[in-house]
């Protein structure tokens, strides 16, 4: 166990609290959870970093870190659909739950057949997780149909387009390996 791994387990740890926060009576619940977020969010950025700076990337880290991000933002959004209650909010938070589990099982794949390198992180999923992380982080900072909740909506949007795009830049590297051989040629 490292400090990079330490992190990201501490992400990890960070979901259920987050939840039970944005379920108790307090007004100043919106606030705390979207500073944890905001933390939480920034640890993926340290984690990564440190491993590399120190050179302690580890097997266990590389596989739990994708998984913290993804259960962080899944839960984030399946909390944010109820609060909101809306289409507007669960048509986008859908898009991109359901794009990260079409990529993590392409990638699983991909990592079977020996080329996982053709779905490596690319820049525009590092994009696409910036507009995730912050409007998150803006839609929890207040109740819904607040200022910072549209603006953090609209990111959102931003990010749900983002996603589309790198799901179908991920898919066309993978397509080659995808594809039985006669519909190649087809």
């Amino acid at each position: 166990m490292n400090f990079p791994t330490f992190l990201t387990l501490l992400r990890i740890l960070v979901i259920p609290l987050l939840v039970v926060i944005y379920y108790l009576p307090l007004e100043s619940k919106y606030w705390i959870c979207a500073l944890l977020f905001g933390a939480a969010a920034l640890t993926d950025w340290l984690d990564g970093y440190l491993a590399r700076r120190w050179n302690q990337m580890t097997p266990f880290g590389a596989f739990l870190d994708p998984v913290a991000d993804k259960l962080m933002v899944a839960v984030a959004l399946g909390v944010l659909i109820e609060a909101h209650s809306s289409w507007l909010m669960t048509f986008p938070a859908l898009v991109i739950i359901g794009r990260e589990i079409v990529i993590s099982a392409l990638r699983e794949w991909m990592a079977e057949v020996g080329e996982s390198a053709s779905v490596a992180v690319s820049w525009i999923g590092k994009v696409k997780t910036t507009f995730q992380m912050v409007s998150i982080f803006l839609l929890l900072i207040g109740p819904p149909g607040e200022l910072l909740s549209w603006l953090g909506l609209g990111l959102l949007y931003l990010a749900a387009i983002l996603t589309l795009w790198s799901m179908y830049l991920y898919l066309q590297a993978a397509r080659p390996h995808l594809l039985p051989k006669e519909e190649k040629q087809a």
